[in-house]
C-alpha cells in the first residue's frame, strides 16, 4: 500500500454535517479552547528562539535574511510539517494563516511565539476531533464502510489540495481508513482482529497527542524554522541535545541504520555497512518505519506520528535480541511487511577496507583484478592525537592491501565505494592521493573563504587502470574520492549517480541545546559542488535506488548545485575516448546479459507500483493489482534462475530481495567492464 498518510476513518452522513458546523471563526487560544485546553509557549522558549535566530544569522553558511520573504518560507514548512497530508487544515484556516505570513520574521526576531503555537493549538484540536471521530466510529466499519465501489484517493501528497471545508476532509478520513483497511486484509491480518488493531493503532495516536507540551511545540516549530534554511540544519532541545545524533546512526547495540524524520513516518536514510540490518537483506535505504515489536513474537507497536527519538529508543537495544519492524518498503510502496533483525554491535574489524582477488578469462588472455571494497572513510582520532604511530585509518589500510595486491601483479583494481556513506574527510584527502602525484583534492567553501586540502605527497601507489564503483548510497568523503579520480582522469568512475551531500555541518552550543547548522560547502578541484548533483558516473548502471526518496536532492530544501572558480591542477590525459568505447561495449552487453536484464524489470516494476497517483479502494480490484505484480515477480525472478541455471520458485518471501544478488550483479559487470578497460589501455597505449 502507498501509505502517504495512513490515518483515518469513515463516517455518518449526520456526523459529518453536524461536525462540519464546528468551524473555527478565530485562531486566539481563548477561541481554541473551546475545544482543547490550549499550550502557551514558556517565557525560556522566548530567549531560546532570539538565540536561535542569531545563531543562523552568525553562522549559517547561507546568507540568508530574515525578511518577509524568509517568513512565507518558514510559514509554508511549518504548515508542511503540521499537515503534511492536507487532511486536518482547511482552505478557509490556510486562508487565516497567511494574514501571518509576512508576520514571523520579525517575532522571531523578538522572541514572539504566540502566533505558531495558536496554529499548532488548532492543530492539536482538529487531529483531537479526528481522532476521537476515528475511534468512535471503527466498530462499525464492517457495515459502514462500501469496499465495492470504485472510489480512489490521491497517493501522493505532493498533489493534494487543501479541502474547502471540514465535510470534505470527512470524505478524505473515510477513503485513508478505507485504505488503512485494506492494506490490513491484503497482509492477511484476520478480520476478527482489524477492529481490535485498528482500536490500538489510534488510541495510542490519540494517547501521544495528549501527552503532547509547550517544549515539544517549540522544537517543531522552531525545526520549521531552521528547515527554511537547510534540511540539516536542526535544533536539539536540552533533552535531546545529549542524543543528537540519535538520526545518524544505531550501530551501538542496535540495527545499524541512519534514519531520519519525513513527514509522519521514520525514513531509512541509509545503512551502516556490515550493520545487522545491512547483513540481514531485510531493509534498504528509502523503507519507511512504521511499527516496532520487541523480540520475536512482542507486539507491534505503531510509530506513525511519533518522534523520532521514541522510535529509536524501541529499535535499539541488548546485542544478540531481536527487533522486529513493520515497513512500507521503497520497494513496494503500496504494501507493508514485518521484518525481524538481530542487534548486534558493528563490529570495528568489519568496517576495515577489504582486499579480494578475482581471476576472469577475456579475449583469450587471463586476468587478476584487484577490488578494494572501503565500507566507511574512518580514522582513530584519539591514537592520531596521541602521536602514536600505529593508528587505524582508511589510508594506511588501503596503502597495505595495495602492496599486497601489487605483490599479486593484478592488472586493475577496482575501489568498491557502494554503500559508503563517508567519514574522515582527512583520510579522503590522503585516500586520493595514494592515486596521484600531488596536487589539490577538494574545495572547502565558506561564507567567509575558500580553504583547499592538498596531496602533498608525490609518491603514487598504484599506477595501474583503476575503477572507483558508486551508487546513490555512497555520500561525503566517498564523492570528494570519486570526484577527485574523475577530474584528475586518473580512473573510470562506473555505478550510478551518488547521494549528493557536499556539505558541512557543525554544533553550536546554545544554552543546555545544541544548534546543528550548515556552516559550509565542498567542490571539486574543476569548481563543480558535490551537493545535491552528486557524482555522476563516467558508466551509468541500473539505478537501483530511486532518485525521489533517496539523496540528498530528495530532501526539502536542500542547498542546490553550484560552482565556483576552478583550481589549478595537473590532470591526466582525457579519458573522454575511453570512457566513449567503454560505454558502446557495456551497452551492446547489457542487451542480452541476463543479470542486467533482470535488474531493469525488477527497477520497471518497482516504479510503476511507485509512480502511481490514485490507489483504488475497491477491495476487490486491489486483490487482482496484488495478485498480477506478485505473479510478474515470480515470472520476472524464475526467468533470471533458468538463464543462471538455478530452480525456480513458487512464491515470493523475504529472502526474494535478493540485495546480495542484486550487488553480485553489479559487481560481475565491473569485472567486465575492467576488463574492456585493461585492454583499451593497451590498445591506446594509455598510460599513467
Amino acid at each position: 500500500m502507498k501509505l502517504k498518510k495512513i490515518k483515518n476513518i469513515t463516517i455518518s452522513i449526520f456526523l459529518k454535517y453536524i461536525f462540519s458546523t464546528l468551524i473555527f471563526l478565530s485562531y486566539s487560544s481563548s477561541a481554541l479552547a473551546d475545544i482543547g485546553k490550549a499550550i502557551n509557549p514558556k517565557p525560556e522558549h522566548s530567549s531560546q528562539c532570539i538565540q536561535i535566530i542569531k545563531a543562523l544569522d552568525r553562522y549559517h553558511y547561507l546568507e540568508k535574511n530574515l525578511d518577509n520573504s524568509m517568513s512565507l518560507i518558514i510559514l509554508d514548512a511549518y504548515l508542511k510539517q503540521l499537515d503534511p497530508g492536507k487532511q486536518l487544515f482547511t482552505t478557509e484556516d490556510v486562508y487565516k494563516f497567511k494574514q501571518y505570513q509576512f508576520q514571523f520574521d520579525n517575532d522571531l526576531k523578538k522572541g514572539r511565539l504566540d502566533t505558531a503555537f495558536n496554529i499548532f493549538n488548532l492543530y492539536m484540536d482538529r487531529s483531537k476531533e479526528r481522532l476521537d471521530y476515528i475511534l468512535t466510529l471503527i466498530k462499525t466499519w464492517e457495515k459502514s464502510l462500501d469496499f465495492t465501489k470504485n472510489e480512489s484517493m490521491i497517493v501522493d501528497i505532493d498533489l493534494r489540495q487543501w479541502k474547502d471545508n471540514k465535510s470534505e476532509l470527512y470524505f478524505l478520513w473515510e477513503k485513508e481508513l478505507k485504505n488503512h483497511i485494506i492494506s490490513l486484509i491484503l497482509n492477511d491480518q484476520q478480520t476478527a482482529l482489524i477492529s481490535d488493531t485498528l482500536e490500538k493503532t489510534y488510541s495510542n495516536r490519540l494517547n501521544r497527542l495528549l501527552q503532547t507540551n509547550s517544549n515539544d511545540i517549540f522544537q517543531i516549530f522552531m525545526n520549521s524554522v531552521t528547515a527554511s534554511f537547510d534540511p540539516h540544519t536542526q535544533f536539539f532541545p536540552p533533552r535531546a541535545s545529549e542524543d543528537f545524533d540519535i538520526h545518524m546512526s544505531l550501530s551501538l547495540e542496535g540495527i545499524g541504520a541512519v534514519l531520519q524524520t519525513e513527514y509522519e513516518y521514520t525514513k531509512v536514510i541509509r545503512l551502516i555497512p556490515k550493520g545487522p540490518a545491512d547483513k540481514s537483506n531485510l531493509l534498504m535505504p528509502g523503507d519507511k518505519i512504521i511499527g516496532v515489536g520487541q523480540g520475536e513474537t512482542g507486539e507491534i507497536q505503531d510509530t506513525i506520528g511519533q518522534r523520532i527519538d521514541h522510535v529509536v529508543k524501541l529499535i535499539r537495544g541488548p546485542k544478540n535480541s531481536f527487533v522486529r519492524l513493520k515497513i512500507i518498503p521503497a520497494k513496494k510502496s503500496d504494501s507493508t511487511k514485518t521484518i525481524q533483525i538481530k542487534r548486534e554491535q558493528v563490529k570495528l574489524e568489519e568496517q576495515s577496507a577489504k582486499k579480494d582477488i578475482i581471476t576472469m578469462e577475456h579475449n583469450n588472455q587471463t586476468l587478476k583484478l584487484g577490488i578494494i571494497e572501503i565500507p566507511n572513510f574512518y580514522i582513530d582520532f584519539n591514537a592520531y592525537h596521541r602521536g602514536d604511530k600505529d593508528y587505524k585509518s582508511t589510508t594506511k589500510d588501503v596503502k597495505k592491501l595495495l602492496f599486497e595486491l601489487k605483490d599479486e601483479n593484478i592488472d586493475g583494481l577496482i575501489i568498491d565505494l557502494r554503500d559508503n556513506g563517508g567519514g574522515s574527510l582527512k583520510e579522503a584527502n590522503e585516500l586520493t592521493g595514494l592515486f596521484l602525484k600531488s596536487g589539490p583534492v577538494v574545495q572547502i567553501k565558506t561564507k567567509y573563504r575558500t580553504t583547499r586540502l592538498y596531496d602533498e605527497d608525490p609518491a603514487i601507489e598504484y599506477s595501474g587502470p583503476l575503477i572507483v564503483l558508486i551508487n546513490r548510497m555512497s555520500a561525503s568523503a566517498s564523492e570528494i574520492f570519486a570526484g577527485a579520480i574523475k577530474d584528475y582522469h586518473r580512473g573510470v568512475i562506473v555505478g550510478t549517480r551518488s547521494f549528493g551531500k557536499g556539505t558541512v555541518q557543525e554544533m553550536q552550543p546554545l544554552g543546555k541545546g545544541k544548534l546543528k547548522l550548515t556552516s559550509a560547502k565542498f567542490y571539486r578541484v574543476s569548481g563543480d559542488s558535490t551537493q545535491h548533483l552528486g557524482i555522476l558516473p563516467d558508466l551509468q548502471y541500473p539505478q537501483l535506488y530511486k532518485i525521489k526518496d533517496t539523496g540528498e536532492s530528495s530532501l526539502d530544501g536542500a542547498l542546490p548545485w553550484d560552482t565556483i572558480t576552478k583550481i589549478s591542477y595537473n590532470a591526466y590525459p582525457s579519458l573522454s575516448l575511453v570512457n566513449e568505447k567503454l560505454n558502446m561495449i557495456y551497452q551492446q552487453r547489457s542487451l542480452k546479459d541476463p543479470g542486467l536484464n533482470y535488474l531493469k524489470k525488477i527497477i520497471e516494476m518497482a516504479s510503476d507500483l511507485n509512480d502511481q497517483d490514485l490507489l483504488s479502494l475497491n477491495l476487490d480490484a486491489r486483490k487482482s493489482k496484488k495478485k498480477q505484480y506478485e505473479q510478474l515477480e515470480i515470472e520476472i525472478e524464475n526467468d533470471y534462475l533458468k538463464s543462471i541455471g538455478k530452480p525456480p520458485i513458487e512464491k515470493l518471501d523475504q529472502e526474494n530481495m535478493k540485495t546480495d544478488e542484486f550487488k553480485k550483479i553489479i559487481m560481475d559487470q565491473t569485472h567486465l567492464v575492467m576488463a574492456d578497460f585493461i585492454d583499451l589501455s593497451y590498445d591506446l597505449d594509455f598510460s599513467w
